[in-house]
């Protein structure tokens, strides 16, 4: 969802960094063959992923939730230049499909690609995170937070992908939403945690940006 009128988002887009070439190869491609294509970051948040990833050029990223490799591939432009990136997916059938893209990438020998069950993953995995984006199963949200928290470097990042979710927020409860339900205690755990400074950034379907004091 987009919270902006149609007019500035697109004044937004045209005005921000333009899409490199294989992230928009790799957008058409999603859209054309993949289900839910609305999940890709897309080019906007794309960029947003990138610079911030720039900016804090991390030695180790942990994705949750890879969908076809957009977010990850963004996330990669700001690595260490020995830095890696962890990123967990559950849908096997997307393996492939985000292995092409990261394979044509200059990232390539830098993307670790897993499957499964990213609350059994996520220990395995033997380093400190200095930025960590959670885009998967909303239910889940808390369960990824308290497990990742202990894992992170001082000063890391946790970006969280549609937080906002697309105004469910805001709305009343319907008991049998579940990841409404999680979404609203992830929010308020990164609110009240004074193991992070948090804002929602209005970007999408909301993002919010927390640093580890």
């Amino acid at each position: 969802m987009h919270f902006l009128p149609e007019a500035i988002d697109e004044y937004i887009v045209k005005h921000s960094a333009k899409e490199p070439d294989l992230l928009a190869k790799l957008n058409r491609e999603t859209n054309q063959k993949v289900l839910r294509p609305r999940m890709l970051s897309g080019h906007y948040q794309g960029r947003v992923l990138s610079l911030l990833s720039k900016m804090k050029h991390p030695q180790t990223i942990l994705e949750i939730g890879t969908y076809t490799g957009y977010s990850a591939l963004c996330l990669a432009e700001g690595l260490a230049k020995d830095g890696t990136l962890h990123t967990i997916d559950i849908d096997e059938e997307l393996y492939d499909f985000q292995k092409k893209y990261f394979d044509a990438s200059t990232y390539k020998d830098q993307i670790y690609q897993y499957l499964g069950d990213a609350l059994d993953i996520i220990p395995t995995i033997e380093a400190k995170f200095d930025l960590v984006f959670i885009d998967a199963d909303k239910p889940n949200y808390p369960a990824y937070f308290r497990l990742i928290i202990e894992k992170m470097s001082p000063g890391g990042i946790i970006l969280s992908d549609n937080v906002l979710w697309s105004g469910k927020v805001i709305e009343t409860l319907n008991k049998d939403d579940e990841s409404t339900k999680a979404l609203l205690e992830y929010n308020n755990l990164l609110a009240e945690d004074d193991r992070v400074e948090t804002v929602i950034l209005p970007i999408r379907d909301g993002l919010t940006l927390s640093r580890v004091k």
